[in-house]
């Protein structure tokens, strides 16, 4: 008799537990995810479902025993129930476990939540070995609002693919959300949109344990090939702030979606092509997609970075001739792009890497003239949305050959070898995760 009470008991106090579970893990919309980080911060995003208070327990993987916590949040329908847990007790170089708490009580999650920051090296040895992942054009079904016909997305087994692969970072190139007719023209559908695609099942366990920064490109800002006319853009980076994991938006002289940010021996310069984007369809000299003090930005952060390479992100490809779509050898852009070149080769800087999307294919563009250091042009798309099955076809004379590739992929990049020989294995993954090509670039 006694035995069956106990278990009589056990069973009631596991199913109590279980349920108890189940409603904390029902106020969980999307994530968590871990945002951008830092030798001394770092953060942790969360969505929910209502309004909830929120907070995340963290430790070391190494000293799992002393156990800190976040800031609390409480989220509100007025920022779409998101919330940026800043975790302020970290060293660098550390691997960390961390834990959602929904008014108090845990939150179970069936795969890993961990996050870590980027090592001191500096004055103490080489720079560390790390590895990014890259890509663009996620793009999510949901039929009541697609075009009629075959679905446009698919493929989000590339997600799980991309967990997997257990990269320091993850830098979203753009067209991450592709916001729709009903959603662009109102708040309310910016941020469904956004919710929606962040939901996604396949897209969790990726997002719990790889840092996550991403640029935006049209789709994610407004209509198709916006420009910097679009009425409803303030709202439209109101969502990006509050679904993404950047360490700054802007600044108080410029407004937009850039920032920068460092991770070893790597400077990352994430523009914004569309704030300040003539339209493509005007006729004036001087077109711009950066806008003038974005531009000087730009420019004033490669000539002084110390980085071994200098990343610039942007949404659109920056080197191919191809004079095409929206490039920028198409549509009156070409001054601005020359502009660029020419400023890298009076100042000599090297290791300019630029990394684009957009174009639903992928490929590799070099420019290297004698003299000149080498400027690179690596492109990543599409990671769900459809295929630009006629890319390579484009008339690009800078690719490299061999690296166009016409299904759903994303980029990988691991950074190896010592500060002076250091090297990137840039590689292409399928959405089965198989490695479709390898391209190495050497410090020059």
């Amino acid at each position: 008799m006694m035995r069956y009470l106990f278990c009589s008991f056990g069973f009631v106090l596991f199913t109590l537990i279980s349920n108890a579970q189940k409603v904390e893990n029902s106020l969980l919309q999307a994530g968590p995810m871990a945002g951008y980080a830092d030798m001394r911060e770092a953060m942790i995003w969360v969505q929910t479902t209502r309004s909830v208070e929120v907070y995340a327990g963290y430790s070391d993987v190494a000293d799992p025993a002393i156990v800190r916590k976040t800031n609390k949040v409480l989220t509100t329908k007025g920022e779409a129930f998101t919330a940026r847990l800043i975790a302020d007790s970290v060293e660098p170089g550390h691997k960390y476990n961390y834990r959602l708490f929904f008014d108090e009580k845990p939150v179970s999650l069936p795969y890993p939540t961990q996050f870590n920051t980027p090592p001191l090296w500096k004055w103490r040895g080489d720079p560390p070995e790390f590895t990014m992942l890259t890509g663009s054009c996620a793009y999510i079904n949901q039929p009541e609002y697609d075009r009629p016909g075959k679905p446009y997305g698919g493929d989000y087994r590339i997600f799980t693919g991309m967990a997997a692969q257990k990269a320091d970072f993850m830098l979203w190139l753009g067209d991450n959300v592709y916001l729709r007719e009903p959603d662009w023209n109102s708040r309310t559908g910016i941020f469904k949109r956004y919710t929606h695609t962040r939901s996604l099942p396949e897209l969790q366990p990726f997002l719990a344990s790889t840092h996550h920064y991403a640029i935006w490109d049209d789709h994610d800002y407004g209509p198709d090939n916006s420009n910097k006319s679009f009425f409803n853009k303030d709202m439209a980076l109101e969502a990006f702030r509050l679904f993404t994991g950047n360490p700054t938006y802007g600044s108080s002289e410029m407004e937009g979606a850039m920032t920068l940010f460092q991770w070893g021996d790597a400077d990352f310069f994430l523009l914004d092509n569309r704030w300040y984007r003539d339209p493509d369809e005007i006729v004036k000299s001087g077109k711009t997609m950066l806008g003038e003090q974005q531009l000087v930005w730009l420019l004033d952060n490669l000539v002084t970075s110390k980085a071994t390479f200098k990343f610039v992100a942007m949404g659109g490809q920056f080197l191919s001739d191809a004079a095409t779509a929206e490039l920028y050898t198409a549509n009156g852009f070409l001054e601005e792009r020359q502009k660029i070149i020419d400023f890298i080769y009076l100042h000599q800087i090297k290791n300019v890497i630029f990394l684009t999307g957009d174009i639903h294919f992928s490929e590799i563009s070099v420019l290297k003239n004698e003299g000149k250091p080498t400027i690179y042009d690596l492109t990543f798309s599409t990671l769900s949305a459809g295929v630009n099955k006629g890319g390579s076809s484009w008339k690009n004379t800078l690719r490299v050959p061999g690296t166009v590739t016409l299904e759903r992929n994303y980029g990988m990049i691991h950074f190896t070898g010592p500060e002076k020989d250091r090297k990137l294995a840039v590689n292409c993954y399928n959405s089965d995760n198989q490695k479709l090509w390898e391209y190495t670039i050497a410090r020059e």
